[in-house]
């Protein structure tokens, strides 16, 4: 894992100084603390940095790492974040079509594959990452992340040039690159839900998961294609791999083994995030009898036992005979300074304050020693682990329409209403012409939505105009991955291109993880995981209202019963009313960066409506209502304060 970063503005050659270049890797210290290595080309004005945490090939793996023609000149130069897997038995392939290697690290092979296969070199990787790759023969610069979006990485093209960087804050950094935010992304991020690629910035872009962009020079100026090698395509409905069920289980269990096994190896110790669910508890387990010695296994508790699941990670860790570490987390770290730090690392707003949490578990983490986690992130994304999945399988899935079993699920979950479970049903007719129904995953944010727009001040509604963010997230789906798919896959589909890449692995994954130099490693979205998920019947992920069906089964060797047989439980931090302290806690950031001055300077809000709207929430004793405006609150908090942090 590292920190990559830099621009190429051959028409202004001086943006190409190794001052400003330096500049933009200090932002990225966090993502690699252990050394840093530039290329700078004046007269290309060309400039390449790289921040390193070393975890592979620790006293050989300085970057940028080079491609040499027989004369000795750079034809080829790699900046890369992140691990590709099996690269062992590719160095070997390698080895014997005549390729040399000059370093003991995986990054390398990207190289090499790049130079025998050209641009369709991307099948031949695995893994989570984020690279650059400057091409001098061709004069092209190509930029890729990894299939889920795993790893971060921003671009933008203005009148100065290309830049790039795995934060925000890199390219921020350089003097060339403008910082005005742009008002459709702040309403965004007030409803919790970004449109694929969009970042807070105008004109600072995300580049999508399974993308890589193709930057050519062209006279005075670029040529630019994205281009997509990857995306997560279910099959037509009807047209799922018919297995046995012990095929299936099977199936899971084996390229599980796999991906973590892979995900096992490194030149440090390499740990696990273990909560009460079954997917960390899966790789906990799993992880044990791989390796066949006691995994280290980290936990977070919170001072709330309607939220808090240690105790279950407990009896699994006792299960696995792993040496476990609970981090008590109390109402007063959620908030403050460590709120602010998760703003400015994640570089969004947050709805919930687990990104906090697991910002602080991250940073004991590395506190103990270790650099690598392996975590349980995006089982719930394949196998139709979320409740609002189930509802929608419930609702529309003529196997369960006429049963009451979606209003049972939902009065089990009652205590996620407000934040994750819509409290009402609620429809856009975008949605029902894209997917031909309005999933529920997105219903509890249009309902945030709704209770934002009577909020905001005039001269920011002006700015909208009628910018419709429901319809632009709709629109941006592809409808030919959803047309003629099964109800679960297409809720699976819509929410992996949107709250997976921009929630579950930002401020839940790599910024916070990150932001203490900790590398995670999500073992379920190893993409030859996710193939073999998606080509499982619907009624086999999801079983007799059981979620994960064949999940639980692959891992019910490793498992405690209580935890086979337990309902998902959706992970998140206790909101700020529910109890005294945490409310004093937020009360001190809605002071100090909700004051009339700070409203002034920002200008979304109405500062009479909103002001009204906190003492009602103040007042209120309504846990569903209350939950809403915790969201909008920390939003609220979040977009005010984000000028300042970064």
């Amino acid at each position: 894992m590292c920190g990559i970063a830099g621009l190429w503005s051959p028409n202004a050659p001086k943006n190409a100084d190794q001052a400003l270049a330096e500049k933009m890797a200090d932002t990225l210290y966090h993502r690699g603390p252990d050394g840093r290595g530039f290329h700078v080309d004046a007269d290309k004005g060309l400039a390449m940095a790289h921040t390193r945490l070393s975890i592979i090939g620790l006293d050989a793996g300085t970057q940028p790492i080079y491609g040499r023609e027989d004369d000795g000149t750079q034809d080829l130069i790699l900046t890369a974040n992140g691990e590709f897997y099996d690269y062992k038995r590719l160095r070997g392939l390698l080895r014997t079509d005549g390729y040399a290697f000059n370093t003991k690290t995986d990054s390398e092979i990207a190289l090499k594959l790049y130079d025998k296969h050209g641009l369709d070199f991307m099948p031949h990787l695995r893994g989570e990452f984020a690279f650059t790759l400057y091409d001098a023969k061709q004069d092209r610069l190509i930029l890729v992340r990894d299939r889920f979006g795993i790893r971060p990485l921003f671009y933008h093209l203005g009148d100065e040039g290309f830049f790039w960087g795995s934060e925000l804050k890199a390219m921020l950094a350089h003097p060339a690159v403008p910082r005005e935010m742009c008002p459709k992304a702040q309403l965004h991020q007030m409803m919790q839900v970004q449109v694929p690629g969009m970042t807070l910035f105008k004109g600072i872009h995300a580049l999508k998961p399974g993308h890589m962009l193709i930057v050519t020079r062209k006279g005075d100026g670029f040529e630019v294609e994205e281009r997509e090698y990857w995306d997560a395509v279910f099959p037509l409905d009807g047209e799922h791999d018919e297995l046995t069920d012990e095929e299936h289980i099977e199936n899971v269990r084996a390229k599980l083994v796999e991906s973590i096994t892979f995900r096992l190896e490194a030149d440090v110790p390499v740990a696990c995030y273990l909560s009460g669910g079954i997917d960390s508890c899966s790789i906990i387990g799993m992880a044990a009898a791989i390796q066949q010695s006691p995994v280290k296994a980290f936990t977070i508790s919170f001072d709330d036992t309607r939220y808090d699941e240690a105790a279950i990670a407990t009896e699994m860790a006792e299960k696995a005979g792993a040496d476990q570490d609970i981090l008590n987390v109390k109402a007063l770290d959620l908030y403050g300074q460590n709120f602010e730090d998760a703003i400015r690392f994640s570089e969004r707003t947050f709805y919930n304050t687990l990104g906090v949490a697991k910002m602080l578990m991250s940073k004991h983490v590395r506190e103990v020693g270790y650099k690598v986690v392996i975590t349980g992130e995006g089982s719930d994304e394949l196998f139709g682990g979320y409740a609002q999945f189930k509802a929608d399988y419930f609702l529309h899935d003529p196997a369960y329409a006429e049963t009451a079993a979606g209003d049972d699920m939902k009065k089990r979950n009652a205590i996620f209403s407000g934040s994750v479970l819509a409290e009402q049903a609620i429809s856009h007719p975008a949605f029902e012409e894209v997917m031909g129904f309005t999933p529920s995953w997105i219903q509890p944010w249009m309902l945030v939505l709704e209770r934002v727009k009577p909020l905001l001040s005039e001269d920011f509604k002006a700015k909208l105009g009628d910018y419709d963010p429901i319809a632009a997230i709709a629109y941006s789906l592809d409808r030919s991955k959803l047309d003629g798919r099964h109800v679960l896959d297409k809720v699976q589909y819509s929410w992996i291109k949107t709250m997976l890449e921009g929630q579950i692995l930002n401020w839940g994954g790599d910024r916070v993880d990150m932001a203490n130099s900790l590398e995670s490693r999500p073992a379920f979205l190893d993409h030859h995981v996710a193939e073999m998920a998606m080509r499982i019947p619907p009624h086999v992920r999801i079983r007799d209202g059981i979620e994960k069906w064949v999940v639980r089964e692959a891992m019910k060797h490793v498992l405690p019963e209580v935890l086979y047989k337990r309902e998902k439980f959706a992970f998140m931090a206790p909101p700020a009313h529910t109890d005294e302290a945490k409310t004093a806690e937020i009360n001190k950031l809605i002071e100090k960066w909700l004051s009339s001055e700070k409203l002034a300077e920002v200008g979304i809000f109405d500062e009479a409506k909103l002001t009204a709207s906190i003492e009602d929430y103040r007042k209120s004793d309504d846990h569903t209502q209350n939950t809403r405006k915790d969201i909008i609150l920390n939003h609220a908090i979040g977009l005010h304060a984000i000028g300042d942090l970064l």
